[in-house]
């Protein structure tokens, strides 16, 4: 079941590579998540020493745990749980090829809330008119086939 999905980053940014993690939450902040009040516009994460965090992310405070959450920051940083063999790759894809990483996707899995994100490459301007122009053209031949 998906909470929050990142479109922009599938318009933004190539996706070459997938990934999902583990996403290290609070009690209140994992049944915000659960109610989405999330957003992940303009997230992505970055790799400090031997951890990977998300960074930028926006999840917003949970109503009825007020009296708990008195000094709660909604863009705090947060720990992204993933193997280690796996963290080396992304170091080395990530140093080798300058690319990115940014989320996708936030789910459950079970009681777990989950991350997808992938090792990315930004577009240029003129491929989002590409991007564009492909997906009229498709709109344009479905529209033409049920005629």
């Amino acid at each position: 079941m998906s909470l929050v999905i990142n479109k922009h980053a599938r318009f933004d940014y190539e996706l070459l590579d997938k990934f999902e993690g583990g996403l290290v939450l609070t009690g209140p902040e994992v049944k915000s998540a659960k109610a989405g009040s999330v957003q992940l516009k303009g997230a992505f994460l970055d790799i400090r020493g031997t951890t990977l965090w998300l960074k930028n992310s926006h999840i917003s405070k949970y109503p009825p745990a007020a009296g708990v959450q008195q000094e709660y920051d909604p863009t705090r940083d947060r720990k992204v749980l993933i193997h280690k063999r796996e963290l080396n790759r992304l170091i080395g894809k990530r140093k080798a090829e300058g690319l990115t990483l940014i989320p996708i996707s936030l789910y459950l899995k079970g009681n777990l809330v989950k991350l997808e994100f992938a090792v990315a490459r930004g577009k240029k301007k003129y491929e989002k008119r590409e991007t564009i122009k492909k997906r009229d053209i498709e709109r344009h031949l479905r529209e033409k086939m049920k005629e």
